[in-house]
């Protein structure tokens, strides 16, 4: 089973365009996973056309997201438990607050809020941040993920 994971999109028009890498990589996913700061519904709805969405809502959406998403949320895929939430609040690491975000064993934790990609354990659960799609900050580069759920889970970043 193959999951798109994005994050921090940050789309503000209607007329802003996925980058085509993304693209390619949805036409061919089992699933679609987005860690919030979508800001516009429209996000939401092209997501859509490439296949089923899970999402929850970061610190810049508004009610109109608010609506279609939850805060957090708990998936199961092909057997693993997967917790998704975007990590914004107040003190501690956003690390560190998407793992206090869930008092359920999981196997995956994807979150996002920093823009920073990253992949480590705590313990046995692997928290996954794909990076932001659009807005690198700091960075080098834009990023975004890809989880492959077979006998072991893989996850990877693909830099933009």
């Amino acid at each position: 089973m193959k999951i798109v994971v994005l994050s921090d999109t940050h789309i503000r028009y209607k007329k802003h365009e996925l980058p085509e890498r993304v693209i390619q990589e949805l036409q061919s996913a089992d699933h679609i996973i987005h860690a919030g700061d979508w800001q516009i519904p429209a996000v939401y709805h092209t997501l859509q056309q490439y296949g089923d969405v899970t999402g929850v809502y970061g610190n810049v959406d508004g009610e109109e997201i608010m609506r279609l998403v939850p805060e957090k949320r708990v998936i199961e895929k092909n057997g693993w438990k997967i917790g998704i939430v975007h990590g914004h609040g107040d003190k501690k690491t956003t690390e560190k607050r998407a793992q206090e975000a869930f008092d359920e064993h999981l196997d995956i934790i994807v979150f996002g809020h920093s823009h920073i990609p990253l992949i480590r354990y705590a313990g046995k659960t692997m928290l996954f941040n794909p990076g932001s799609l659009l807005y690198k900050r700091k960075l080098p580069y834009c990023s975004f993920g890809i989880i492959t759920l077979e006998e072991k889970p893989h996850v990877e970043h693909v830099f933009l």
